[in-house]
């Protein structure tokens, strides 16, 4: 199992203190906690894409390719790249040079965003949504097969014999070829696509319960056997919310409690954009319970409830964003240590020893 945390830049203003940091510290911020990540052994850092005044990163792969090279061993990706509104070529080259940067740690994650700023800013329409995507999908898996490159399509202009550099770090096997994975909110045609194309995917989980995924994470698996993946070393990931502070004496639920007006912030703000029910701190004792896609606790339950979930999954990775609504870079670095130093041990223990007794809540 591997553990991880993920960002978007966050800047909002922090809805507890109403301070406000400027995109350049953030970024800085985002450096320092890829530092303390790799150094405790986590073993993923993803940088997320928006074009929105309340978040820091518009480039992903600038960001990651400075994380590369302050690391050495925990690998670095997109989360996502919103490869509809991006020319596959220059992405495909911009994760090469990370790769090359990070000796094979680099990572790519497209999906489709869950945000529209991009299509306008960089001249795509919506109503070509799906044609754009499956459309772009397809070019960047050829040019990450292939090192010369013939191609025709809708979106951009064509290639003939296009000689496509550079190409990622060499693996153990030989192959230079970037690690794509595939990005969705959990429905089947993504499921099924992911698979079909024999490709890792990740499921991002916002709310609801953790086992609303478990049928999805099914198809996924039996359509990879359909298409003849079955035995290629396919990987189940999970993106999630979450928090992991330490109890003390004067401080029991410590990271629920810290953790609540952040998340009511973001979510009481996605919800009045996109017409959702605004959420309460009902919503949020249900979230954060067991079963509930919230991963906020002490070490010991933020690792219970990861080991449950895998009970159900057998997912391969879980990446955690710990700055929602800007939580504080002091209580985002406390988070990440605890995920590396004690998180990641409790869970590996738990798996090695077999099924547990975890019920579900």
């Amino acid at each position: 199992m591997e553990l991880g945390v993920f960002t978007f830049g966050d800047i909002h203003r922090d809805p507890v203190s109403g301070a406000r940091i400027s995109p350049e510290q953030n970024l800085h911020d985002l450096l320092e906690r890829a530092r303390l990540a790799d150094q405790v052994g986590l073993h993923y850092f993803g940088v997320g894409e928006h074009h929105r005044a309340d978040y820091s990163v518009t480039s992903p792969s600038t960001v990651l390719a400075a994380i590369a090279a302050q690391t050495s061993q925990i690998k670095v990706g997109s989360a996502v790249t919103v490869l509809s509104t991006e020319d596959p070529v220059r992405v495909f080259q911009q994760f090469a040079t990370i790769d090359l940067i990070s000796k094979g740690r680099a990572e790519l994650t497209a999906g489709r965003g869950s945000f529209i700023e991009s299509y306008p800013l960089f001249g795509a329409r919506l109503e070509d949504y799906d044609a754009l995507y499956e459309e772009k999908l397809a070019l960047l898996l050829q040019l990450n097969a292939q090192e010369h490159v013939t191609w025709t399509g809708r979106f951009r202009s064509g290639l003939d014999d296009a000689l496509i550099l550079p190409r990622p770090f060499p693996a153990a096997d030989g192959k230079r070829e970037l690690d794509i994975w595939i990005a969705t909110g959990g429905t089947p045609k993504s499921s099924a696509r992911a698979a079909s194309l024999g490709l890792n995917v990740m499921y991002a989980l916002l709310g609801g319960s953790v086992r609303n995924f478990e049928r999805h994470a099914a198809l996924y698996r039996q359509t990879a056997v359909e298409h003849g993946h079955g035995d290629a070393p396919l990987k189940v990931g999970v993106s999630a919310p979450g928090l992991v502070l330490a109890d003390n004496a004067s401080a029991r639920g410590r990271a629920k409690e810290t953790f609540q007006p952040y998340w009511l912030d973001t979510m009481r703000r996605l919800s009045a954009e996109r017409g959702f029910p605004t959420p309460s701190g009902v919503t949020y004792n249900m979230e954060t319970a067991p079963g509930g896609a919230l991963f906020v606790g002490n070490p010991e339950q933020v690792a219970e409830k990861i080991v449950r979930m895998h009970r159900h999954l057998q997912h391969d990775r879980q990446i955690f964003q710990l700055d929602f609504s800007s939580v504080p870079q002091r209580t985002v670095l406390e988070a990440i240590e605890l995920l590396g130093t004690e998180v990641l041990p409790l869970v590996q223990r738990a798996l090695r020893s077999g099924p547990d007794d975890a019920g579900d809540h």
